[in-house]
């Protein structure tokens, strides 16, 4: 008699998003399913996150982003009580936001509202945002601005797993890289408008030292934190562009760089937020090669 089979198709969701422990390396699932002709024992193991960091809701399932909205769309129900964070999906202070609000296990507390920045509505201006720039977060019948005040303020006023240590030694030391964001991003800045790529060198070897603080772990902090949140969306695009138009691998003798990146990109709640390199390329030629 030939051999049979059953096949098992299974499917488990996580609600709310697990958060592992930290330091943890490593965990498992198990279960048993049985009946009087088919036992079957299943078991899982799981690479751990980075600590604070949470598996998305919904498994692998990807949240179905809307489209941007533009001069001739309608506003959504603005001040109806359900929180909104206006975005734009290619700005990257707009992606901070967007990744402390999907590292807290928020996709379905705040609503995503993406803005076409190149053709906004003008009810964004006159009803939501005055500033008329992303993001912005509408909250209890107040709207916020600033990305770097946006992330903190997600993470203390909304639930989910903090996203800054208690340690006092490291808040100070993200203190001090928030402040010198400023620093770095204009040292970069000037590397692409200019046919030269020194400031930039400088800038990535201070990133290089910071990374080098804590050995607890690949990230600014040790642990993932705001602070990689805060330079995440920069560095995705600072990196295609110096590699092809400059020749120059931001990684290249930097192994703490490399080895944040490659974390980086092992987090789900920011994988979601990256655009294809290619469009960061071309956007970035658009607006710096015709200066030089």
């Amino acid at each position: 008699m030939a051999a049979s089979s059953i096949g098992y198709l299974i499917h488990i969701n996580f609600n709310p998003p697990i958060v592992l422990p930290s330091r943890t390396k490593s965990t498992s699932l198990s279960f048993t399913f049985s009946n009087a002709k088919h036992p079957f024992k299943w078991s899982h193991r799981i690479c751990a996150l980075p600590p604070a960091v949470s598996v998305m809701a919904s498994g692998s399932s990807r949240e179905v982003l809307p489209s941007a909205l533009d001069s001739s769309s309608e506003p959504p129900a603005i001040f109806d009580g359900t929180p909104k964070l206006y975005i734009s999906y290619s700005c990257p202070y707009a992606q901070r936001t967007w990744i402390a609000r999907n590292c807290k296990g928020l996709q379905e507390k705040i609503m995503l509202v993406p803005i076409d920045l190149k053709n906004r509505p003008d009810w964004y201006k006159e009803k939501v945002y005055p500033a008329n720039k992303v993001p912005s977060l509408e909250y209890k019948n107040e709207v916020k601005g600033e990305s770097m005040d946006l992330i903190r303020y997600i993470d203390s006023n909304f639930e989910g797993p903090s996203l800054f240590p208690d340690d006092p030694s490291k808040r100070e030391f993200a203190e001090e890289l928030f402040s010198y964001f400023d620093s770095f991003y204009k040292a970069v800045i000037s590397s692409l408008k200019e046919d030269r790529v020194n400031d930039a060198i400088s800038a990535f070897d201070s990133i290089e030292t910071a990374l080098s603080k804590f050995v607890d772990g690949s990230f600014f902090l040790g642990t993932f934190s705001l602070v990689d949140i805060a330079y995440a969306p920069f560095i995705e695009r600072f990196q295609p562009f110096l590699l092809e138009v400059k020749n120059y691998d931001i990684t290249k003798g930097r192994t703490k760089l490399a080895a944040w990146i490659k974390e980086m990109n092992q987090i789900e709640a920011y994988t979601v937020t990256k655009r294809d390199p290619k469009e960061h390329l071309e956007s970035y030629k658009r607006r710096f090669l015709s200066q030089l």
